[in-house]
């Protein structure tokens, strides 16, 4: 089972490693210590736990979508008809195409907290190696 070190965990999680730190020393998280004293968290342990933080999403309560990246708008760009709009949901960019009437409707402009609602029939998945032991 891989384990994760306090500041691998935080940068999954999207928060700092004194974040990840306190909730482990709450009981919020649970960890355990190697022969050095340093604290990993269980892969498991730490999937629980972010599932649980998805379940208190308010928005899976009235939509089907399940895939939420809560950010900023980082960039828009209109034209007479569409408008691009960026937005910044912790290390993720996610970039959408609309029409520029929904863009003017829910008043997007840069710095405005907006949440990117991603439904698609085709998701590819990555692994990388260096983020487990």
């Amino acid at each position: 089972m891989p384990t994760f070190q306090i500041s691998e965990a935080a940068d999954l999680l999207g928060v700092s490693a004194d974040t990840v730190r306190r909730w482990v020393d709450s009981g919020r998280l649970a960890a355990t210590r190697d022969a050095s004293g340093r604290r990993h968290v269980d892969g498991a342990e730490l999937a629980a736990f972010m599932r649980a933080g998805a379940d208190e999403d308010p928005g899976r309560r009235v939509s089907s979508a399940r895939n939420r990246f809560r950010g900023l708008v980082t960039q828009v760009v209109r034209d007479q008809v569409m408008a691009s709009v960026e937005i910044q949901a912790g290390p993720h960019r996610v970039v959408s195409l609309m029409s520029r009437e929904a863009a003017d409707e829910l008043g997007l402009e840069i710095g405005s907290a907006a949440t990117a609602v991603v439904k698609s029939t085709n998701v590819i998945v990555e692994t990388t190696g260096e983020l487990h032991a």
